[in-house]
């Protein structure tokens, strides 16, 4: 167990494998942020929570292992959820997972991908301490009847109060062949009612990580379908998002537009969402590492992007930096050489038609009114993964807002009305003095 091992800005694993954000919540003055853990490798393996606190969203202190298999419905992993504050407890939801094969040469991997999921909770007392033996319960057991849900593929649970009563929505499929959500509902969040389902043409054949909000005057809806028709090169599933309309009388779902990606870098997958302090709805998203970085005695993969607060503006959602992060940068840069490789910096410009942004060796252009992204230079040996990105449409102006660190670049484009996002390895080493652009600070 890992204790006070600290990140700043990027939640990043504390060695070993990390995946998508859990339990993400604003409780008792700190931002909790639990996550997929594989505490013994650098890879996928049996899961657990782990857990870390901040008090301003860019400092994290890292808390060890929170959640943990101990039952026989979850002994094979503690998978995705969220998290809910009720009469000062914090209550945490997941998915439980019981191997029915294991793979001999390796217990962490169910053979035959022969399975099932439940669905639990944990309440604690103060976000603090988690008794996995004693408060645990398991809330929705698992369901036998495929008209309902799929006995393998039905995960990740978002809870939230709404008017008295609380909603769970989860991912699921129909026969492995279509992607489904699904409604559950309950008047103490403990004890829960199947309601409604939704299927749509672009869940692809299963839909992990649903989260369901209102904003404004409407309801948005996020979701990482699996097996997209549209798969671009080296990802098969991807995080989208788009406006709907959310009946909770009936829990009738319907979408009113079609979908736009979460992050166009598409590296981004598994977003969360919950409130902060000031009320704002913010989004959190694993970062997917094809490998390993070793680092000062210690092997790690998987990160977290920025913190980026949601907004819908004409139609159009928009993903903005966090005030928290404008607060942490300030002042001009000074000295380009070495710029990112001891802390994450922050790189403003506005880049007209044909003018180039190159940060050690990550090219940023813009092209007959799109902006362009290659990352081939600093991911190199990657050649199973799309190695450049674009925004989806020509813009008429093209303001950047830019954070590089050594394995991550977040393009935040015209104020979060797109963001680019990337993994990437050797900018440490390729950064210095490689730093050129038309208009940097121009904003």
């Amino acid at each position: 167990m890992v204790h006070k091992m600290k990140d700043i800005l990027h939640l990043k694993a504390p060695g070993n494998w990390m995946n998508d954000p859990n339990g993400f919540i604003y409780y008792e003055g700190k931002y909790h942020l639990f996550y997929q853990y594989f505490p013994y490798a650098p890879e996928w393996g049996t899961m657990h929570w782990g857990h870390a606190v901040s008090e301003d969203l860019i400092h994290w202190e890292h808390l060890g292992v929170a959640l943990f298999p101990t039952k026989r419905y979850d002994q094979n992993g503690v998978f995705s959820g969220s998290a809910l504050e009720k009469d000062g407890k914090l209550y945490l939801y997941y998915s439980a997972v019981r191997y029915l094969e294991t793979d001999p040469e390796d217990i962490h991997r169910a053979a035959r991908d022969r399975y099932e999921s439940s669905q639990a909770m944990l309440i604690s007392g103060d976000g603090m301490h988690f008794d996995n033996w004693k408060d645990k319960k398991q809330i929705l057991p698992v369901i036998r009847d495929e008209n309902v849900a799929d006995s393998v593929h039905t995960r990740d649970p978002k809870v939230w109060n709404e008017d008295g009563i609380y909603y769970m929505i989860l991912g699921s499929t129909y026969r492995e062949k279509a992607g489904r959500v699904l409604f559950y509902v309950s008047e103490d969040g403990e004890n829960w009612e199947y309601a409604a389902q939704y299927r749509h043409e672009k869940f692809g054949r299963i839909v992990e990580c649903p989260d369901l909000f209102r904003l404004k005057h409407t309801w948005v809806f996020l979701a990482s379908p699996m097996y997209v028709e549209d798969a671009g090169k080296g990802y098969e599933h991807h995080a989208v998002c788009t406006l709907a309309e959310f009946d909770g009388q009936d829990c009738q779902l319907t979408l009113r537009k079609g979908f736009q990606y979460v992050d166009y870098g598409m590296d981004l997958y598994a977003p969360q969402t919950n409130v902060d302090r000031e009320g704002r709805r913010v989004m959190v998203g694993w970062m997917r590492m094809p490998k390993a970085v070793e680092k000062e005695e210690k092997t790690w993969i998987g990160m977290m992007c920025l913190p980026r607060v949601i907004d819908v503006k004409e139609g159009h959602i928009y993903f903005r930096v966090h005030p928290e992060i404008e607060r942490y940068f300030s002042g001009e840069i000074q000295d380009r050489k070495h710029l990112c490789t001891d802390r994450p910096c922050r790189i403003k410009a506005v880049l007209e038609e044909g003018e180039c942004l190159v940060v050690g060796g990550y090219r940023i252009w813009v092209e007959q009114g799109y902006l362009k992204t290659d990352r081939s230079k600093v991911f190199q040996g990657m050649e199973g993964y799309a190695q450049t990105a674009a925004t989806p449409r020509s813009l008429d102006t093209h303001r950047l807002d830019i954070f590089v660190e050594p394995n991550l670049i977040e393009i935040f484009i015209n104020e979060g009305e797109y963001v680019i996002s990337h993994v990437v390895y050797g900018l440490d080493d390729a950064i210095e003095g490689e730093i050129e652009s038309i208009n940097i600070g121009g904003l």
